[in-house]
């Protein structure tokens, strides 16, 4: 420990020499945001400020997510599959090593390696790795003890958008109302990411001018529950009243523009059928809810932007942007849900902290928390998710949602900005070749000059699964030595080259040629057994190591707490 002290002084000692060579690290994250919703990907969505990044950066078309908020979350920090880090699942622990829902010791997350590597490293937003998220538990696996700073955000994954759960600023639980730091005239957690952000970045400028900096910045929207400020809300008012399809034609459409589908593929079809909905106001009001809070995000990604303009920062920032996982089906709050007794409410002190993420619940002034089609989506009173439908139009063009790993699940567009370091002749190019989120750990320590560790606290750590993409930014090719793999609720795919193996639970395989049908509508099992049979053993080799099996782990029985977790992997 000791040494590992010194080696770290004695590097920070030798930065001034490189600092302003190497370049400031930006990744931002999105959630529950389906693959053509930005409008730089087809989507009618308001996103300026997205869409300038993607016009003067790179759009990677065939990126990939892990399909659900913590396993990628954990997959991104540390360069590994979630199983590997401990997270191939949600926050219960299922008493395998895959499935801790903790991050491990044997893993490193990209803020520790680029803080030894003399990089200032800053957070804000949804946390998401640990099951440890109440205020008087183990905070080991919490952002500033793994690697970070300074933070600002929340440790559980979602939550009321005007008074959020385990909202956290550094080690401290806060409240919107008790947080001297932050007083908006109106809290709005998405607004509070974007602006801690902008005020991390004017510290930073003020502390540390010479050093490169790495800043997270992991937006909840738009996760459910659909909730919004009504001035975004009006600029979608009426947008949606004409239902699915129309939409989904517009974007198929300015998708074949744009060259992110293909004219030979076949789109999935729509599901829903707006003629048999009898709440037509209230399932359009549901859209433009999601709408506005992809919009409201974009506009606090504009600020962040003026921010690095203003300071200097913006030429040599590397910018990453991308989604946790598709557009979520998850019908959360869509029928009624319980409500806290009448009797029970109250106004909530500036110190009381909001403890729920789910129904029953109040806001901070008192109110029952509404579900179901009585209540219109948008305020902090409300609680709903926009479905699937709405989600089937996220997605166009590409089959199922979050939670499967067919391409409406895992498939994200990733936007690279970097006018330092991207050539001015690839600046708007679409960028074919194939990535996954296991590849930005490598691409960060490639571009920062760092060195990934073996050991760290003299742990053994394992190594990087990912590739880094910085040959694409030049137009170089990547060198992948091993197919991409996933697993989620066990739903499982493999992708080796233009072949993708794919199976939901309990199902059998589903073979695609991916370069002659993204889109997932002409199965080639049959016609190709032994492709079939190959890309199995694949599957079977990777999830044996990578701490995946036994197949089905992830809703196994919660471990008693009391008993020493396993040392291996059944």
């Amino acid at each position: 420990m000791q040494r590992a002290a010194w080696a770290v002084v004695l590097l920070l000692s030798l930065l001034p020499l490189r600092g302003a060579e190497r370049p400031n690290l930006l990744l931002i994250l999105a959630d529950d945001i389906g693959f053509s919703d930005l409008g730089c990907c087809g989507g009618e969505i308001q996103t300026p400020n997205l869409d300038s990044l993607a016009a003067n950066g790179l759009r990677f078309t065939q990126f990939y997510n892990t399909s659900r908020c913590c396993p990628t979350r954990a997959s991104l920090l540390t360069g590994l599959y979630p199983h590997q880090a401990g997270v191939g699942h949600m926050m219960v622990d299922r008493n395998y090593p895959g499935y801790r829902s903790n991050l491990n010791r044997e893993c490193v997350t990209i803020a520790e390696v680029l803080r030894a590597a003399g990089y200032r490293t800053y957070m804000c937003g949804k946390w998401h790795v640990t099951n440890r998220d109440g205020p008087d538990d183990d905070n080991s696996n919490w952002p500033l003890q793994r690697g970070f700073e300074k933070f600002y955000g929340t440790i559980r994954g979602y939550g009321n958008f005007f008074d959020p759960s385990s909202l956290c600023r550094q080690n401290r639980f806060i409240t919107p109302e008790n947080d001297a730091d932050y007083q908006p005239a109106v809290f709005y957690y998405t607004d509070a990411i974007s602006d801690n952000a902008v005020r991390f970045l004017r510290q930073h400028q003020q502390e540390s001018p010479g050093q490169p900096f790495f800043l997270y910045l992991a937006y909840t929207a738009a996760h459910w529950p659909m909730q919004a400020l009504e001035k975004d809300i009006a600029k979608y008012r009426g947008k949606y009243d004409g239902g699915y399809e129309p939409v989904r034609q517009a974007r198929r459409q300015r998708l074949r523009q744009l060259g992110l589908l293909d004219s030979k593929w076949d789109c999935a079809p729509t599901v829903g059928d707006w003629d048999a909905i009898k709440d037509k106001a209230w399932e359009a009001r549901c859209m433009e809810v999601y709408a506005a809070m992809i919009d409201n995000m974009d506009q606090g990604i504009g600020r962040v932007l003026a921010a690095l303009r203003r300071s200097g920062q913006l030429e040599n920032t590397v910018i990453f942007y991308l989604n946790d996982n598709g557009a979520c089906a998850e019908d959360m709050g869509r029928t009624r849900l319980p409500e806290p007794p009448a009797d029970e409410l109250k106004p909530m002190s500036a110190d009381t902290l909001q403890t729920r993420i789910r129904l029953p619940m109040q806001t901070r002034d008192g109110r029952a928390v509404k579900s179901g089609r009585q209540v219109m989506p948008g305020p902090a009173n409300s609680y709903i998710a926009y479905g699937r439908n709405w989600a089937n139009v996220s997605n166009t063009p590409f089959r199922e949602y979050k939670h499967w790993v067919h391409e409406g699940g895992i498939s994200t567009p990733l936007i690279v900005h970097w006018p330092a370091g991207i050539p001015a002749a690839r600046r708007g190019r679409l960028e074919p070749q194939v990535g996954h989120i296991i590849d930005l750990m490598a691409t960060c320590v490639d571009l920062a000059g760092a060195t990934y560790p073996r050991r760290w606290n003299g742990q053994p750590i394992q190594p990087l699964a990912g590739i880094s993409l910085a040959p694409a930014f030049q137009g170089n090719p990547l060198k992948r030595a091993t197919p991409l793999f996933w697993e989620h609720e066990s739903n499982r795919a493999v992708r080796d080259g233009r072949w993708k193996l794919v199976a939901k639970a309990g199902q059998p395989w589903e073979l695609y040629d991916m370069r002659k049908d993204r889109t997932e509508m002409h199965d080639l099992a049959g016609k190709h057994p032994r492709q079939v049979r190959r890309l199995a053993s694949q599957w079977d080799a990777w999830a044996a190591r990578a701490q995946v099996l036994p197949l089905g782990a992830w809703k196994a029985s919660a471990p008693d707490t009391h008993a020493p977790p396993p040392s291996a992997r059944p």
